[in-house]
């Protein structure tokens, strides 16, 4: 069995839950071993390199040494999340080659009895680790429900395979890992464009109508070339495309109803498991009719319950600036 250290990050207690849920149902079938970082803290996401630099690195480079201390045996720590596996990879690179910047870091640190030394672990994303150390022929051997005939778009976003500090991915700005995992799943993989183009990221708090058009851009084509589904390795990409798929919708007049969910839950399709215990159901756009293809059956999801407390939250009304006719590649 492999073993890694995992960095879950926040977003998998939470908004991504179909995703640590999907994880925690496939490593033991595919022999990964995953001790979680103790006492973990946010990686702060990209808001706080933008800041202060010395204080975000500091807060980045605490997991890593507390991660070191627990090493025992494996070097390697996985991140599933992409803000949080860039973060991390960044906080390493940044304080080996820039010793001023390390020496700040570790002082910052050594307030709390910490201390790291960048090039001790290895940061790595779970998409990588599953390709190049569990590798696609033992992927494709515990597959006993194909994915036949269910098209799928490959969605990295944008963190992922860039800058790659450490030379890890095929290609910048056009990786085939992900889709080398579909296609051992049995998935008909479709070749799409802009698998690393930015889904927004936090824009859709700061600036809603670039993030609607980026949301719609990637959505659009997805539906273009035909897509069932849209699988991705990022929380912030799920969130993003599944929680305001509606929102962009109304805004641009269209209809799109594209289901986003992580790359884990097709892995567990694909191995046999429960569809349920692998988190779907907890997407805002269902996969049902997507999974019915493949002869999956998804219940549908319980009608909400009308809220008896709480003040309705005020919602920011935006002019629509395109129309329909627009809506099929920007």
């Amino acid at each position: 069995m492999n073993e890694y250290i995992l960095y879950p990050g926040c977003s998998m207690e939470g908004s991504a839950r179909a995703y640590n849920d999907s994880l925690m149902a496939i490593k033991d079938t595919l022999g990964i071993g995953l001790r979680e970082v103790e006492d973990w803290n946010c990686c702060g996401a990209t808001e706080y390199l933008s800041i202060n630099l010395i204080p975000a690195y500091s807060l980045i480079a605490r997991n890593l040494a507390i991660a070191s201390k627990q090493a025992n045996g494996t070097r390697t720590v996985v991140a599933p999340c992409s803000a949080c596996y860039l973060n991390l990879a960044k906080a390493d690179y940044y304080m080996e080659e820039r010793p001023a910047l390390g020496q700040k870091v570790n002082e910052a640190l050594a307030a709390g009895g910490l201390h790291y030394q960048p090039g001790s672990l290895e940061i790595r994303h779970l998409l990588e680790v599953l390709v190049y150390d569990v590798g696609l022929e033992t992927i494709k051997s515990k597959v006993v429900r194909p994915l036949t005939g269910l098209r799928v778009a490959p969605y990295l976003g944008c963190m992922v395979p860039r800058p790659d500090y450490y030379n890890r991915w095929s290609d910048h700005e056009h990786p085939t890992e992900l889709d080398e995992v579909l296609k051992a799943l049995g998935a008909e993989v479709i070749d799409f464009p802009l698998k690393t183009t930015c889904c927004g990221g936090h824009m859709t708090q700061i600036g809603p109508e670039t993030a609607y058009e980026l949301i719609r851009r990637l959505v659009s084509s997805a539906d273009t070339y035909q897509a069932d589904i849209m699988t991705t390795v990022c929380p912030m990409c799920q969130m993003n495309l599944d929680a305001y798929q509606a929102e962009t919708n109304r805004y641009f007049g269209t209809h799109y109803q594209m289901p986003i969910v992580f790359f884990t839950q097709l892995m567990g399709l694909a191995f046999g498991m429960d569809a349920k215990d692998l988190g779907f159901g907890l997407e805002i756009v269902s996969a049902k009719k997507a999974l019915e293809r493949i002869g999956v059956e998804l219940p549908e999801p319980p009608a909400a319950k009308k809220k008896d407390e709480g003040l309705p939250m005020p919602q920011r009304r935006l002019k629509k600036t395109a129309t329909p006719k627009q809506e099929v590649e920007a």
